[in-house]
């Protein structure tokens, strides 16, 4: 059922097409529909930030920028949600056209640039939502915000979103927001770790309860640049990393067609680098922090890679587009496999 639906997804223009998945999603959830439109991934609890899972395949942030279809996507058979990532304001995002697939290799190049409604549209959707399992909120600055002043869009968002999110994402690696990946290295990330340390420990005595802190991290860094990150993660008490974002390189679509556009490359393509980065992280950390990894799982047996190269969660978002729900499923069975 999933390749017809594909197809006819396939003829319109990507960003057309997205916008219509998202509604018809976001509808089925509505109704209840979804749940009948795949076999339901077998139970593989997992306990990661002091949270319980039902099994450790999430979507990706991204998909669903702005809380549209929560009850849509979890009724699918995602072990935890991801929404965002979301700006203090709302904002276009980049001109259009800025999103091309490259079907050859399955892979997306996407520079959307943070396009989304705004926080307090994302929490109006999360407040309808019936969902009650794993949500994480992204959180990210508006483009129009200085680098300096970071800070303070992402303390504005966390504030917002901290009642209503299992945990929350810190998005530093965005390729599509000018500035954003320079937050990751040096004392600019040591001072936002910082600032959103303090603020989380106010906000968690203001709530009654801990919500946890995600950083996401980019594929393009060097080892060493990684190792730095992690240990950073470390001193600073954060609660998770999450590798990787979509990369810059443009490996393994070189000569197909938009395989030049700018923007953040995944899918397929970006797998070797994100695995290698958990790997890195893996071997800093030594199992002090957690690692959600995302970057290239098109087949279950990718996931089981990420387990095994050291993470607890996996998230998906291009393999979904092309493999459809049946990927959650067979994610899920692979991890499984690993545990037996």
């Amino acid at each position: 059922m999933y390749k017809l639906a594909r197809e006819l997804l396939f003829s319109l223009s990507p960003e057309t097409s997205h916008e219509l998945s998202i509604d018809l999603i976001g509808a089925g959830g509505r109704l209840g529909l979804n749940r009948l439109l795949t076999k339901a991934p077998a139970s593989l609890p997992v306990k990661v930030m002091g949270l319980e899972f039902p099994n450790p395949v999430g979507l990706a942030a991204g998909l669903d920028k702005n809380g549209d279809a929560i009850d849509g996507f979890a009724q699918l058979g995602f072990g935890f949600v991801e929404i965002g990532t979301v700006t203090p304001r709302p904002q276009p995002g980049n001109p259009k056209p800025r999103l091309f697939r490259l079907p050859q290799a399955e892979a997306i190049i996407n520079r959307m640039g943070f396009n989304n409604l705004g926080v307090d549209h994302l929490l109006a959707r999360v407040r309808a939502a019936k969902y009650d399992g794993v949500l994480g909120i992204n959180i990210g600055k508006n483009f129009d915000t200085p680098v300096e002043r970071a800070v303070d869009d992402y303390l504005i968002c966390l504030d917002k979103v901290y009642a209503h999110a299992s945990y929350v994402t810190v998005n530093v690696s965005s390729p599509n927001t000018p500035g954003l990946r320079s937050l990751q290295f040096g004392d600019s990330l040591k001072q936002l770790l910082q600032a959103l340390r303090s603020r989380q420990e106010s906000l968690a005595a203001q709530h009654g309860r801990h919500v946890p802190l995600a950083i996401k991290i980019a594929p393009d860094m060097s080892d060493e640049e990684t190792a730095m990150v992690a240990q950073a993660l470390l001193e600073s008490g954060m609660d998770a990393v999450i590798a990787t974002n979509t990369t810059l390189g443009r490996e393994g679509v070189e000569g197909l067609p938009y395989g030049e556009e700018a923007g953040g490359l995944s899918g397929a393509p970006v797998r070797d680098k994100s695995t290698n980065t958990v790997k890195v992280l893996a071997g800093e950390l030594g199992g002090r922090l957690p690692i959600i990894a995302v970057g290239g799982i098109t087949e279950g047996r990718h996931a089981a890679e990420k387990i095994a190269a050291g993470a607890s969660l996996v998230q998906i978002y291009s393999g979904f587009i092309y493999k459809g729900p049946a990927l959650i499923r067979e994610a899920v069975d692979a991890i499984a496999g690993l545990q037996k």
